[in-house]
């Protein structure tokens, strides 16, 4: 019996200061800390120990999972990271202040991109100090690959596409499966598991912290999905 547990990052400093992140690579904060290390916990009280663990190339994802398997002991397990399950990329709203990015684009405009299915941000200007390929970690990337900008859609077709092509491999050897990762990437594979449509994702939260946990049967269809409580 296989099994995919879906873990969103802890808190962000750039959650904590309500500013768009995308794929800028922050740090936990405090309170970030505190959720991975009650993740861990609540892997241990349910007792669930993954077999290998995904996580995209942002620190925040990294940490958390570390963290996590810290507090579970069990940090021996291969971690597989690819940018393919980072968080969304926020285009030239990146690093900015959401109330302002609210009041600037007005409500409809801002919920669109926001909660929208396909819809992106305004994009990168291509000389920003921001865009990815100036990033050293991802020189091994063609640029072609790297967004200066994403809607859900988007996300979406990178983060399913790894699912299919990497993790269901692991599942199909009857592993249990962690992937540390984001808000909208997790939504994105949501969506799919889940067969949503592009009307009910928009309702779709994952909060910072959450564990989402699904057991497949033989045939690979999901026999169960539990959201993990303290």
């Amino acid at each position: 019996m296989s099994r995919l547990v879906l873990m969103r990052h802890g808190e962000s400093v750039y959650n904590q200061k309500n500013l768009f992140t995308g794929w800028t690579d922050v740090e936990l904060s405090e309170k970030g800390v505190q959720e991975a290390k009650e993740a861990g916990a609540l892997l241990k009280k349910n007792n669930i120990y993954p077999d290998i663990c995904f996580t995209s190339w942002l620190k925040r994802a990294i940490h958390t999972a570390q963290i996590a398997l810290g507090e579970l002991e069990w940090e021996h397990i291969d971690a597989i990271r690819s940018y393919k399950l980072n968080e969304r990329h926020y285009g030239a709203w990146q690093g900015q202040d959401k109330t302002k990015v609210l009041k600037e684009y007005g409500e409809e405009q801002f919920l669109a991109v926001r909660r929208g299915y396909d819809v992106p941000p305004p994009a990168l200007d291509e000389n920003d100090a921001r865009v990815v390929w100036r990033d050293k970690k991802y020189d091994g990337i063609s640029r072609e690959l790297l967004p200066l900008h994403e809607s859900l859609k988007d996300t979406k077709k990178r983060a399913v596409d790894y699912y299919n092509e990497v993790i269901m491999q692991e599942l199909q050897a009857d592993k249990t499966v962690l992937i540390s990762a984001h808000g909208n990437s997790l939504r994105s594979l949501v969506m799919y598991l889940d067969e949503l449509s592009e009307t009910e994702v928009v309702k779709l939260e994952i909060p910072t912290g959450e564990l989402i946990v699904y057991t497949f049967d033989a045939a690979f269809k999901i026999k169960n999905k539990e959201i993990l409580k303290q």
